[in-house]
């Protein structure tokens, strides 16, 4: 799918794009948005633009001199993307901006939620500072980061909320806490892999900026506005890498933590099992004892023989059971 916008009476606008009119189209036209584009639609844009458009595989590679570079007159400048962040399972998938002069193609396999965000609020008439490509890409890079804010917003409050479901347990059960426990450690897991994506993502758009920061066009000097607004995304994103980090620490901690409580609730259980061993032992030794088939033992004949056995017993396992709670065991 291809959706051209262009500035048209001081507005950002949608324009038609047709092949009839594909060369009349190409020189108001400020952003090109190729999603999910048929081979059709990528070949006429090629021959419109004069441009190679990298193929899906090519902006999937993760080797840094194939998602930044110059061809052709033009910036070429992938990142990656994330959607479907509303779900614990977050979709990645690469985004290349192509910038040459006031132009600006975007190719991209998935319909990230800033970039619609981004393209509605320029339509409703906040696009009226749209005047290059290149303002259209800070802008998006600019709602892609707002968007990434508010999800490490959201992740940094759930994980508040493991964390107090891990330190605050309540559960008196011992095998229902275990599965509690364990059910957390799905939970962080599931957040931990959430935050690698966020990351990667904000590391991607970090090298996009400078990278593009660093050009030096002699045909297209950017105004000092805009050096400003490259600056403030490379610095928003690397707070925001910053505090992912942070958050993956927490994460980290909470599971160790988690593992911890779960190797003690199990060395609870079987410190439970070795002192009632330790306790039946000696009982058991005395009823062994008397148990033997030896012709003289006294204790056979008396007539308070048996009331003799078990009180011995008793005792031997009364006086341990004292001991280990006089020294806090159990």
């Amino acid at each position: 799918m291809l959706h051209v916008y262009a500035r048209k009476a001081e507005r950002f606008c949608r324009v038609e794009f047709t092949n009839a009119a594909i060369e009349q189209t190409i020189t108001p036209a400020l952003w090109y948005d190729l999603l999910e584009p048929t081979a059709e639609e990528v070949k006429d844009l090629e021959a419109a633009l004069r441009l190679s458009l990298p193929t899906r595989e090519e902006m999937e590679d993760i080797e840094l001199s194939a998602r930044l570079y110059q061809e052709d007159g033009a910036e070429f400048m992938t990142m990656t993307a994330l959607a479907h962040l509303d779900t614990d399972e977050p979709a990645k998938m690469p985004v290349t901006f192509i910038l040459r002069g006031g132009t600006l193609v975007t190719v991209r396999y998935g319909d990230a939620k800033p970039f619609s965000a981004f393209t509605q609020r320029a339509l409703r008439g906040n696009g009226h500072n749209l005047a290059t490509g290149e303002d259209v890409m800070l802008g998006l890079l600019e709602s892609v980061i707002d968007r990434m804010a508010d999800v490490l917003e959201r992740l940094g409050n759930e994980i508040d909320v493991i964390s107090r479901e891990v330190f605050r347990s309540k559960s008196v059960s011992s095998s229902k806490k275990t599965r509690d426990l364990q059910s957390l450690i799905e939970q962080l897991g599931r957040k931990g892999d959430f935050l690698s994506g966020v990351r990667e993502s904000l590391v991607s758009m970090s090298r996009l900026a400078a990278f593009h920061a660093a050009l030096d066009n002699p045909l297209h000097r950017p105004t000092k506005e805009l050096r400003q607004l490259v600056k403030l995304l490379q610095r928003d994103a690397a707070s925001l890498g910053d505090h992912a980090a942070f958050l993956s620490g927490k994460i980290n901690f909470l599971l160790d933590a988690t593992l911890g409580l779960i190797n003690l609730e199990q060395s609870q259980i079987i410190k439970i099992f070795t002192v009632a061993s330790v306790v039946f032992l000696p009982p058991t030794l005395v009823a062994s004892i008397y148990g033997m088939n030896f012709a003289l033992m006294p204790e056979l004949q008396w007539s308070a023989g048996y009331p003799f056995a078990i009180g011995i017993m008793f005792l031997s396992a009364l006086m341990p059971f004292l001991y280990f709670r006089r020294r806090g065991w159990v």
